[in-house]
């Protein structure tokens, strides 16, 4: 293979925008785990051909490579086929698998024998975990960060959705984590990433951050769910970050849970299985209240008392021992999470994050 098919990975990943099409030949359970952005997958081995392969390497790799040429050979046929239309005379790839080696490099030497400008990423995808790993532990301290600290259900993230839309710049860690951060957070039928394809969510959405403006952000405990901030994002919120803390009347944030929670209202059994995993913190008997007043329907007063005996103490005792700027922090009151009222409080935020 030239050397001229090849690209190095620093400069691919700077111009991931500029190929065609990016196409990890992986299997399909390594492209599920996490890819790099935008690619599509034309696996030149899918799992159980891989798993077969591998095995059989390990017995005697001579029959493991005529055997996987044989498969590769034809799947790579295969993806030639499906995607005809798609190769028109200018289009230039960019292909990759794992470390950068004979599987795409098997799929590079066809794309180049038909004609078309293909590129083999060198190092694959493990080039650019590394390049996203090394990214993340630099960037945050790069940026301003205006935390947004405040109690369960007091708008944070409706004022982020504000800001953005009035051109600030916003990291929203729980959209990008598709999880609301607590024990209800899981977002019905929007599985979470897994933490590899967090972490690559976080990295293209800060390298396009403009260092010499504020990064609006949420207040983030060190875990969303199932997958985990970098600890150099996490150290940089709680130790330089600039908290504004969010005050919102209680029934306005009463109606904003039910309104982030609706799902509930129809699978009363559904909440009850998520709060029950709070006995050990809040006892039984409070714990089997809030299930029986959940079977009932009394949803505007279970979630009050969620809100006052266990989000809020939690969460400001939390707050409070983690960003130590907190005491001295500006304020932002709302009455409740109108479109009004939130474009009101991102003036103020705007206003507060000006040098």
């Amino acid at each position: 293979m030239s050397q001229y098919h090849v690209i190095p990975s620093a400069e691919a990943f700077a111009r991931l925008d500029g190929f065609s099409t990016v196409i990890d030949v992986r299997s399909p359970a390594e492209f599920a785990e996490d890819r790099l952005p935008g690619a599509v997958n034309w696996p030149v081995l899918d799992n159980d051909e891989r798993r077969i392969v591998g095995t059989l390497y390990k017995q005697d790799p001579l029959e493991a490579r005529k055997v996987g040429a044989a498969i590769v050979a034809r799947n790579i046929a295969g993806h030639l086929d499906a995607n005809r239309a798609l190769m028109q005379k200018h289009w230039r790839p960019l292909v990759y698998c794992w470390r950068g080696g004979q599987r795409s490099g098997a799929m590079n030497w066809f794309l180049n024998q038909i004609g078309f400008k293909s590129l083999q990423l060198v190092g694959g995808y493990k080039a650019f975990r590394g390049e996203v790993i090394r990214t993340l532990a630099e960037l945050p301290a790069r940026f301003d960060f205006v935390v947004l600290c405040g109690r369960t259900g007091s708008g944070k993230t409706r004022l982020l959705q504000a800001l953005s839309g009035a051109g600030a710049q916003v990291l929203d860690l729980e959209a990008l984590a598709r999880h609301r951060g607590s024990v209800l957070g899981a977002l019905p039928d929007q599985p979470q990433p897994s933490q590899k394809a967090f972490d690559t969510a976080l990295w293209q959405a800060m390298v396009r951050l403009d260092p010499t403006r504020p990064v609006f952000i949420e207040s983030e405990s060190r875990k969303i769910g199932g997958v985990q901030l970098p600890e150099p994002l996490h150290l940089r919120l709680r130790q330089h970050g600039r908290c504004v803390w969010i005050d919102m009347a209680e029934a306005g944030r009463v109606e904003l849970l039910l309104e982030d929670y609706a799902h509930f209202l129809a699978e009363p059994e559904a909440f009850n299985a998520l709060i029950g995993g709070l006995v050990a913190l809040r006892g039984r008997e409070r714990v089997q209240r809030w299930q029986a007043m959940a079977r009932e329907g009394h949803w505007v007063a279970v979630f009050g008392e969620l809100m006052r005996d266990h989000y809020d103490p939690g969460y400001e005792r939390s707050l409070t021992n983690h960003f130590p700027g907190l005491a001295t922090a500006p304020r932002i009151a709302l009455r409740d999470g109108s479109e009004a009222e939130t474009a009101k409080a991102a003036a103020e935020l705007l206003a507060i994050a000006q040098p």
